[in-house]
Formats: C-alpha cells, sequence, structure tokens
C-alpha cells in the first residue's frame, strides 16, 4: 500500500526527467509531481510530502524562491537537482534552506542514497546523544570526541564546527552558514578562517586528511559531513 510508503515530489518542468525520477522512486516511494514552481507549492502543501526533489530551472518561480516559500512552512527535506553553470544558484537554495543538490545527468543509485540519508537525517531526534559514524564517536553531552576509540582534543571552534557538521549530517552546508553559525554575524564573508579550521579539525578527525571519509569539501560551495550508510 502506498500509504506507508515515504512521500516523495518530484518538481521539474521536463516530462522525461520526471518520468526517470518516477520509474527510479516508485519501488519504494509514493511519487507526486509538478511542473512549474506555483504547482510545487500548491501541491506540497496539499500533500505534505516527506521529501521534495526540486529542479532550479523552473518557468515560473525561481528555485530559489520556491525553497523559500517551502521553508516558511515545512522543514520536509530538499533536494535541488540543476545542471552545473548554475553554482551560485545552488548556493542561493541551499542558504534558503535546501538540504542537498545533484548536478544533472545524475545516476538512480546516487540520488537514491541521498534521499535516504536525508530522510533518516529527518527523523533524527535532535537531542540524540551519541553520534557515531564509523571511526569517529562523539558523545555531545559530555563534549568527548574520539577516533578508533582514542580521545581527541578540539579547541572549542573546532568543537562547535563539528557539533554543528552533526547537526546537520548529511546535508550541504554553505560557507556562509556554516560561518554565520559557528561564528556569528559579520564573519559571513571570511572564508580563510573557515578552511583554517576545517583543516585543522581533518587533520584530527580523519585517518588520512589528504583524502577525507567524514568531512567532504563541496567545490565551490560548502561542506558535508558524510555518513556512512547503514
Amino acid at each position: 500500500m502506498t500509504e506507508n510508503l515515504p512521500r516523495i515530489l518530484v518538481v521539474d518542468d521536463e516530462r522525461p526527467i520526471r518520468r526517470f525520477l518516477n520509474a527510479s522512486l516508485q519501488s519504494g516511494y509514493a511519487i507526486s509531481e509538478a511542473a512549474s514552481g506555483a504547482e510545487a507549492i500548491q501541491v506540497a502543501a496539499t500533500e505534505r510530502p516527506d521529501l521534495i526533489i526540486l529542479d532550479l530551472g523552473l518557468p515560473d518561480l525561481d528555485g530559489v524562491e520556491v525553497t523559500r516559500r517551502l521553508r516558511e512552512w515545512t522543514q520536509a527535506p530538499i533536494i535541488i537537482i540543476s545542471v552545473r553553470e548554475q553554482e551560485t544558484e545552488k548556493i542561493a537554495a541551499l542558504d534558503a534552506g535546501a538540504d542537498d543538490y545533484l548536478t544533472k545527468p545524475f545516476g538512480a543509485g546516487e540520488l537514491m542514497a541521498r534521499i535516504r540519508v536525508a530522510l533518516r537525517r529527518s527523523l533524527q531526534a535532535d537531542n540524540e546523544p551519541i553520534f557515531t559514524n564509523g571511526d569517529l564517536t562523539v558523545d555531545l553531552t559530555n563534549r568527548l570526541v574520539t577516533m578508533q576509540g582514542n580521545p581527541v582534543a578540539l579547541t572549542p571552534t573546532e568543537y562547535d564546527l563539528l557539533k554543528t557538521l552533526i547537526k546537520y549530517a548529511g546535508k550541504v552546508l554553505t560557507h556562509r552558514q556554516l560561518l554565520h553559525t559557528v561564528w556569528g554575524a559579520g564573519y559571513e564573508t571570511d572564508t580563510h578562517i573557515l578552511q583554517v579550521n576545517i583543516s585543522n579539525l581533518r587533520r584530527k578527525i580523519e585517518p588520512d586528511p589528504t583524502r577525507p571519509a567524514h568531512l567532504v569539501t563541496e567545490p565551490g560551495v560548502g561542506y558535508r559531513l558524510k555518513v556512512e550508510e547503514t
């Protein structure tokens, strides 16, 4: 019965893309479709999907504006799909509240993995006291970080940065979002201080800092705490 399946709203003005997404997802999800921004907002309000896949290049409303309007009343994960040339728009959409993005063309396997992570994160309690991801464990109550069972000493700023990434594990966080959250207003453009702290954090929590397994760079956009599939 589709009533028990997670509900996904697919928003794209290209029928072949909607057909591809529907075929890729219909075995595990209940799918609704919209071909414009206005229709997306209306369908989302009526059907209350568990996740929204949103194309930025819509014929009426800008995808960033759609994201902003949806975020006024829903926290359902939003995965942006767009062409590579629209990197600035992807950043704007993420800053507006989107959770992730995929660049067209993309494979069904990657999309499914992103959906599973986004849905799992949206269902997790915000007050989860212990975060475990592979060989990394963070006791959020006692501010204790361990790698492979060994304690890791972080500066207060490094810990706040890691805690923010854990709170949104699996979600892309833009440079601006991280700077505003960790350092506060007025630091949103100081990417150098963010890069330095990310580098220091990687040296402490990554088995190989040159090939990060946990703290992944999204080129030109920001960072993501990559979560292992379970």
